[in-house]
């Protein structure tokens, strides 16, 4: 028998082991798909940066066993999410990748979100939302290693081969928001600071504003309330959980 996790705050779960299942996007109500499009087409305005393309979300999340999770997933893209501007409808929740990058001594790695970005100024772990396999692939556990990989690379530039990456936690958060947490191997502070410049600056380079503008690195979740401005509701929990290790 399987238990449905409940909805409740910031719920975070070990996990080693995840089950994957693709799901169809339920059906939209007319009116709802219009009052969507209406309100991603005020997003954009707004924001031009907002690109309407291929995502993930979650269709559901049960615990079938002490540490495994299964997880139903559903392709859509980030128009779905406008649904949340929209009184009385319903948006699957998002689902996402984040790495834990630590150093040597023990700090956590937080970045802050550049001002083109979907969230400005947010204080949160690098990452992104799990995007869906193409040609035929599918999406597992060593697929979505490699997406976390990849966030690492394209926003920090920091090269980790996927299989180096361990699955360390689950969390559920914000809209019912799931998040796969990460852990990556231990760098020294220099090499992080020194990736993230040259990315940063590959970027700029190219004529694009870097999706990260600033990074720090946090020993306690108490440190966090130093940066300035809006944090991912996972960022607290994390840092508590990873410091608090021993």
């Amino acid at each position: 028998m399987t238990e449905t996790l409940p909805p409740v705050g910031i719920d975070l779960f070990d996990v080693e082991r995840l089950l994957l299942t693709e799901a169809a996007e339920p059906p939209l109500p007319p009116h709802d798909a219009e009052a969507r499009d209406r309100a991603w087409e005020m997003a954009v305005r707004a924001n031009p940066a907002l690109f309407d393309g291929p995502a993930v979300a979650c269709g559901g999340l049960e615990r079938t066993g002490p540490r495994t999770l299964h997880l139903s997933w559903v392709r859509v893209t980030y128009r779905h999410y406008a649904l949340r501007r929209v009184p009385g409808a319903t948006a699957l929740p998002s689902l996402f990748v984040n790495v834990v990058q630590p150093t040597g001594d023990g700090r956590v790695l937080a970045a802050r979100m550049s001002p083109s970005t979907a969230a400005p100024g947010r204080w949160q772990l690098p990452g992104g939302s799990v995007e869906p396999p193409q040609d035929g692939a599918v999406l597992d556990e060593s697929a979505l290693a490699g997406q976390a990989a990849r966030e690492l690379a394209e926003e920090l530039g920091i090269s980790t081969a996927a299989k180096d990456l361990r699955l360390w936690v689950v969390t559920r958060g914000e809209n019912g928001s799931v998040g796969l947490t990460y852990l990556a191997p231990a760098l020294p502070e220099v090499a992080v600071r020194a990736a993230f410049a040259a990315a940063a600056a590959a970027e700029r380079a190219q004529g694009r504003e870097p999706e990260l503008d600033d990074i720090a690195l946090v020993r306690s979740p108490e440190k966090l309330v130093e940066l300035t401005g809006p944090h991912a509701d996972y960022l607290e929990p994390i840092v508590r959980r990873y410091t608090a290790r021993g």
